[in-house]
């Protein structure tokens, strides 16, 4: 047998790497495309809780890309706590494969990764669902993933006001200052969850709650706003789906099971379901089903995050750090 050697990326390699907007963007649609094709197989999330005392769980995400050549098994961790330790609320690894071999080509730390694709995400499905002329942004939360919704956002509308909230005061002035270092722009830092998001045309809901709680108020959301809400542990009324013209989501497999999730009680109860749902994002950035039609629909878009992602931009990556020289290169077997 030939050697087999494996490309690794730590966090630093990643940091070195320096992928710009564009970059990151242009590899989840590039990914959300060959889903909306199926070029894809995406096995539904698994989650691993190794004690309730721990307040967190790992998430397995598995997947395979065609038209990169790739398949992909994602774990990540999501701790609530973690912030008492000044860790990150969520570490994680991805591992890429030969999808023909199962030979191992790559392990990458996903951590960065995860808030990049989560943030792009949203951001891509801001561009197909947001109204063009979209310029307040409420933004709720301010973990990892939450940094890279504003700033992918942004890069798309360039709002006039930016609008953030957080639980804890000290979390949310952090993440504002480091957001109007980066945007060169004034970030409002709201006291509560009203101020924040009433009236905002696009609203990202990424709470940290540790048990459902409807915090976000479907009053607020004004007609032909763009909203989404993907923490956790749901943080909205279940009357939230009844004032949308369109739902969407990035993976209707993921999306309609399991115990975890924004819109878990609208599925169990019948309002998001294979007859309500409009669209898989995939479908529409490939052009098989519509975006916004005009800009009086009111737009929810929960996105659970796929494995697709996670792969495309580790490969996006991986090829960035071949030309610049960064990262090692380990013999496997």
């Amino acid at each position: 047998m030939k050697p087999v050697y494996i490309d690794y990326l730590n966090a630093f390699d990643i940091d070195s790497l320096a992928l710009t907007d564009a970059e990151i963007l242009g590899a989840i649609e590039k990914s959300l495309t060959a889903q909306g094709n199926n070029q894809t197989v995406i096995e539904p999330r698994v989650h691993l809780e190794p004690d309730a005392s721990f307040n967190g769980h790992f998430n397995v995400l598995r997947g395979y890309v065609a038209p990169l050549n790739l398949a992909g098994v994602k774990i990540v961790g999501d701790f609530v706590d973690n912030y008492k330790r000044n860790y990150p609320s969520e570490f994680g690894v991805l591992n890429l494969f030969d999808p023909r071999t199962g030979v191992p080509l790559a392990i990458i730390d996903a951590t960065a990764i995860t808030d990049m694709r989560t943030g792009a995400t949203t951001a891509l499905g801001a561009k197909h669902l947001a109204r063009k002329n979209s310029k307040i942004l409420g933004h709720i939360g301010a973990r990892g993933t939450a940094y890279w919704n504003v700033r992918l956002l942004n890069h798309l509308y360039d709002f006039d006001e930016i609008r953030v909230h957080s639980r804890r005061p000290e979390s949310r002035e952090t993440f504002a200052e480091k957001l109007s270092n980066d945007l060169g722009k004034k970030i409002v830092v709201t006291d509560d969850w009203h101020s924040c998001v009433e009236g905002a045309d696009i609203i990202v809901e990424a709470s940290r709650l540790p048990s459902p709680e409807p915090m976000l108020k479907t009053e607020w959301v004004k007609p032909g706003a763009f909203v989404v809400p993907y923490g956790t542990m749901s943080a909205v009324e279940l009357s939230l789906t009844d004032i949308m013209d369109k739902l969407v989501v990035d993976d209707w497999g993921q999306c309609k099971a399991g115990k975890f999730g924004s819109l878990r009680a609208h599925v169990e109860a019948g309002k998001l379901s294979e007859k309500t749902l409009h669209a898989e994002l995939g479908q529409i950035v490939a052009g098989h089903k519509s975006g916004r039609e005009d800009d009086g629909e009111t737009i929810l878009f929960w996105h659970r995050g796929l494995s697709l992602s996670d792969i495309a931009l580790g490969h996006a990556m991986l090829e960035k750090a071949k030309t610049a020289n960064i990262g090692q290169r380990l013999r496997f077997a």
